[in-house]
């Protein structure tokens, strides 16, 4: 009785209504230690920890005084002290071999036994985090899993023989954790749920000619019944296989391909919520592998699957409506506010856009509640309040299920109970304990609600009805039209009428009707938000109408009202987004987030985003990397955009913005073009500029940032003005340098270095002008190369500046006026550069020169100027931005020779600027036609916003091209 008597301290510690019954329940445990005779490490740990433990878990007391050498052994080994880790089960296994399937059931229960002792004191005294305890519980498992089958497999084997795979090898099964076994998240009386597979099918050579199915089926219920079956020594783990495919009815094992035909025709679609924790815990891990990539896409879509809230919102519903029908809301793990709704809301953002972020496919709910709050999909303090909600919610569940070793979720009803549960928590008493739950549950559904919306939800779906339902009742409909703002309500209803019975919305599954359902009256009701509703209406409805194959994206606006209320007021202002959106729909993501819907990023963001993109993508998935270009693209032009129709940036900006897109974008595809040739071709010898003492041939300065790779592209026109518009295409021309073109490169299958440079620009072209379902990165023109379509696709660098001294027409030297480096090797661009200073600067003859020019502007203005009577054609009418570039052009040519300075720019405006400088110009007609030439550009974005061509009213600009035609005639003729 010593022990007892020296936790006095201890005992006068507990709630007066424990006490006694701990004293009682010890004293029985000391007295079964002095019987036996049996040592026990008693440090001041221990000595503090077991009368908080032996009153909190009657399952521990129950379990140490029917066997007092269980604790014993756990305090003298040092076990009970000791932090696992996860080998540590399997190799205590690893010491208890077994003889029969009857020893190897009792060695088991007796190790669950001992080791779940171990794992509720560690958890009750507070010596173990959470992490460790759902560890602990998961490895656990784990090891009594691959320990029983190993048992099992060798026995069936030495029965009827081995099954083989098609090398000859052994086959062993696959055993699948699922649920929070699969995620290390394993509560403490949970049960597991477990899915079996093998590789491939045969027959045994036994005197039955057994089959593997059949085999591996006699294996996986032999293992089920080891671990679940309840003897007199208890269980090991209840173990579930109803996640099977087909359930109940289902075969036991499945083949991989089974498996996979299974998931990609039948499974329901819950079940992609169940197969995001999936996760392979025994058997062969080598096919396995095979398995569990098998399962990625399912679970996984390419696109965003906004449609998984309604999903869950509704598995939700039907799981709270059987709490209420069984009267069981205080249940902590399914009841609001409980662990599920937090599970929930990280599924939902993990089926959303696990597909896109691969980041998000993970399975701790922890770890993605931390990158949602780091990508802020999740405001980071609901992240980091759910993240303390589930680790408090989980404790207070294990503490439930320590109590007795049962698997229950409900928060005890007995008074005794509830003062235990409370003190194991450290709480004083139950009514403080219940006040902290109730207010972490109410905090975990607040945010429920916001992300899957259900309050707004529940008032939508009753006005939803009413309001769609109106289309067959004409009158009724029309009155609200009125409401709304609906000017033209005949025509209006004649529209939503044709769009309901459109043959793509007829198209549409139960599932996207439903979503459309609960849309299409949110956006009926939104147009009196806006001052043009009519337009605003049909532009959407044609946009829905061509997007309703992938009811994905009208499940993003139904389930985000600002998303919705963006495309609204971008289509209110401008026919171009719809346009957009209906060519490029993965785009509507981009709704969600008006910081960076409004938000277009500088060159170094852009480089930095395409960067750790791209670094993602192996180095010859030409298809892969040409994907996320078309993608990185369209966002980052329908962030211009958006900025642009919002006011939130000048137009000069927006050139800059969609010139910066264009040039991050075509140095990456250098960089990559590269790295393809280099890989399969090896590298060429370096660049004739390249300093003799570093032309070592796999010096890593060559393969980063297009450094001594000896290529470069040039841009001409909008591109190489930093003028580029939204449709605007590229003119490009590329150049190379090497010392010896028939010197061959260093790979595996060398080609001659022109080859290769040549190569390397069909390369660069073929991946930027390439027709795909994602759409063109940019539409290409190369005619600006020495000799236009009959030259050289790639020109050495030396021959270009020759072609240009010695052959190259006049309106080819205006061009190269606008000529820029945009990417490739930064010693071409050095060497570019200064030949298009030389060239430009050259002297000539200014009547000859002006002569020249003002033909060509003529040719032009006579072949593309419109002909309509009363219009003008922004860039090619008289007065125009074209007569504003010929004079500029001409100034240059004609002016450099005196002043070098000229050739430093390539945009119109500091041209313009340097023109007036240079004395070529009077101060008032730089002036003028700066304004001329940015109002110009103005209209041209506005008109290309509102889906009309470059070309306005003539009495809009008539004093303004006027001016420019006044200048015109004074400098040019």
């Amino acid at each position: 009785m010593s022990f007892i008597k020296n936790l006095e301290p201890e005992f006068a510690a507990l709630p007066d209504k424990l006490r006694a019954t701990v004293i009682a329940s010890l004293t029985k445990w000391d007295e079964r230690v002095t019987e036996l005779k049996l040592n026990v490490t008693q440090t001041p740990a221990f000595s503090t920890a077991i009368v908080k433990v032996w009153c909190s878990s009657l399952f521990v007391a129950e379990s140490c005084i029917r066997k007092p050498e269980l604790l014993a052994d756990l305090a003298n080994s040092g076990d009970l002290s000791a932090i696992y880790n996860d080998n540590s089960y399997a190799e205590k296994l690893a010491c208890k071999p077994v003889e029969t399937q009857a020893e190897l059931m009792t060695k088991l229960r007796d190790f669950r036994c001992r080791e779940m002792v171990r794992i509720a004191w560690r958890d009750l005294a507070g010596w173990a985090e959470l992490s460790e305890t759902l560890a602990d519980l998961s490895w656990l498992a784990d090891a009594c899993i691959q320990y029983a089958l190993d048992f099992l497999y060798q026995e069936a084997c030495e029965l009827r023989g081995t099954p083989l795979l098609s090398d000859g090898s052994a086959q062993q099964i696959v055993v699948l954790g699922m649920g929070k076994l699969g995620a290390y998240e394993l509560n403490y009386s949970s049960d597991i749920d477990l899915i079996f597979a093998y590789a491939e099918d045969g027959v045994l050579q036994d005197r039955k000619e057994t089959t593997y199915g059949e085999f591996f089926t006699r294996l996986c219920r032999n293992l089920v019944k080891v671990l679940d079956e309840i003897t007199v020594d208890g269980f090991v783990f209840r173990t579930d296989i109803r996640l099977r495919p087909y359930g109940d009815s289902g075969p036991i094992i499945m083949t991989f391909d089974g498996m996979e035909n299974y998931y990609q025709t039948q499974a329901r679609e819950w079940e992609r919520y169940a197969m995001i924790k999936v996760r392979q815990v025994a058997g062969d891990f080598k096919t396995g592998a095979q398995l569990m990539a098998m399962f990625r896409p399912f679970v996984y879509r390419r696109y965003l699957d906004y449609g998984a809230f309604e999903e869950l919102r509704s598995l939700k519903a039907q799981i709270t409506q059987e709490l209420r029908r069984k009267d069981r809301m205080e249940n902590i793990k399914l009841g609001p506010g409980g662990i599920r709704e937090i599970e929930f809301i990280g599924q939902a953002f993990q089926l959303i856009r696990g597909g896109n972020d691969k980041a998000l496919q993970i399975r701790p709910i922890l770890d993605v509640l931390q990158l949602l709050g780091e990508r802020e999909l999740l405001a980071p303090k609901d992240a980091d309040q759910l993240n303390q909600s589930y680790r408090f919610l989980r404790r207070v569940e294990n503490h439930i299920q320590q109590y007795q070793d049962q698997q229950t979720h409900d928060l005890p009803t007995d008074p005794a109970v509830q003062r235990i549960l409370a003190y194991s928590l450290d709480y004083s008493d139950w009514t403080d304990f219940k006040q902290d739950l109730d207010k972490v549950r109410a905090q975990v559904h607040e945010v429920f609600d916001q992300v899957f919306s259900l309050s707004k939800q529940d008032s939508a779906n009753q006005h939803s009805q009413k309001i769609w339902a109106c289309v067959a009742d004409d009158s009724e409909l029309m009155e609200h039209l009125k409401e709304w703002g609906i000017q033209d309500t005949g025509a209006i209803l004649a529209a939503i009428k044709d769009f309901k019975h459109s043959a793509a919305v007829r198209r549409l599954t139960a599932k996207g009707a439903g979503v459309l359902d609960r849309l299409m009256p949110q956006l009926i009701e939104a147009m009196q938000q806006v001052a043009n509703p009519d337009e605003t209406l049909l532009r959407i409805l044609g946009l829905f109408e061509a997007v309703a194959g992938r009811n994905v994206y009208l499940s993003l606006l139904s389930e985000n009202p600002g998303a919705l209320a963006q495309l609204i007021r971008l289509s209110s202002a401008s026919p171009w987004i719809c346009g957009y959106l209906s060519q490029y729909p993965v785009l509507f993501d981009e709704l969600l987030d008006t910081r960076t819907l409004y938000e277009p990023l500088k060159k170094a963001d852009l480089d930095e985003q395409l960067k750790v993109l791209l670094a993602q993508i192996e180095v010859q998935d030409l298809e892969q990397l040409m994907v996320i270009l078309r993608q990185f693209k369209q966002l980052n032009v329908l962030r211009v955009a958006a900025a642009d129709i919002m006011g939130a940036i000048p137009l000069m900006v927006v050139s800059d913005y969609l010139t910066y897109i264009a040039e991050s974008i075509v140095g990456h595809v250098v960089e990559r073009a590269w790295l393809m040739l280099i890989d399969k071709h090896g590298l060429p010898p370096v660049p004739s500029q390249f300093p003799t003492g570093l032309r070592h041939t796999h010096h890593p300065w060559r393969y980063t940032d297009n450094a001594a790779i000896g290529f470069a592209v040039i841009g001409f026109g909008k591109l190489g003005g930093i003028e580029l518009g939204y449709g605007s295409d590229l003119d490009l021309v590329f150049l190379y340098d090497c010392l010896d073109g028939n010197a061959m490169t260093d790979g595996g299958k060398p080609i001659s270095c022109a080859q290769f440079y040549g190569r390397l620009g069909l390369k660069v072209r073929h991946i930027l002008d390439t027709k795909m379902l994602s759409g063109v990165l940019y539409e290409v023109d190369m005619r600006l190369r020495p000799n236009g379509d009959s030259g050289l696709l790639v020109s050495h660098i030396n021959a270009y500046e020759d072609y240009l001294k010695n052959q190259a027409w006049t309106w080819e030297l205006q061009a190269l006026v606008r000529g820029r480096f945009i990417a490739g090797d930064a010693q071409l661009k050095e060497q570019y550069e200064a030949i298009r200073s030389r060239i430009l600067s050259l002297p000539r003859d200014t009547e000859s020169l002006k002569k020249e020019v003002r033909e060509m502007r003529e040719k032009m203005r006579e072949a593309l100027s419109t002909k309509d009577k009363d219009k003008f054609d922004l860039k090619q009418s008289k007065g125009g931005i074209a007569d504003i570039e010929f004079i500029v052009q001409f100034g240059v040519l004609d002016q450099a020779a005196l002043n070098v300075a000229l050739t430093t720019y390539t945009d119109n405006v500091r041209l313009l600027e340097g023109l007036q400088q240079q004395g070529f110009m009077y101060k008032a007609d730089a002036e003028t036609l700066k304004n001329a030439y940015c109002t110009y550009r103005n209209f041209g974005h506005k008109q290309v916003l509102q889906g009309d061509k470059a070309v306005i009213d003539e009495a809009e600009v008539a004093e303004m091209s006027a001016e420019v035609e006044r200048i015109w005639h004074e400098y040019m003729e």
